[in-house]
């Protein structure tokens, strides 16, 4: 099932939850560049994790940090037009309730 996404699209939702997309206005390479500096620092949290390391665990979730802000996941918001984030709100809790609960509705 491909992943939802607000009609805005400026979030996923996933079990539910809003989160934030990266920031459309980036240009595709600079997208990518970014996206796999994000799986090399996810990849490296779990190197950390299992070699019980601390301190590149840190430094390994604070590139995926890094990474996030970059793409627009985290952070100061990437639209313009001074509508609040709801990064990881409920679906139910937002102004897109209405209209997820309609996507939910099987088509006659």
């Amino acid at each position: 099932m491909p992943q939802l996404r607000t009609p805005d699209g400026r979030y996923l939702i996933v079990r539910g939850r809003l989160w934030r997309t990266s920031n459309p206005e980036l240009p595709e390479a600079e997208r990518q560049r970014l996206v796999d500096a994000l799986m090399d620092a996810r990849r490296a949290v779990k190197a950390a994790k299992q070699a019980d390391d601390a301190d590149a665990l840190t430094q390994a979730r604070r590139d995926v940090d890094t990474a996030k802000h970059a793409l627009g996941e985290r952070g100061p918001v990437w639209w313009t037009d001074g509508t609040p984030d709801y990064n990881r709100h409920l679906v139910r809790n937002s102004p897109y309730a209405d209209w997820y609960a309609e996507q939910a509705q099987p088509r006659t």
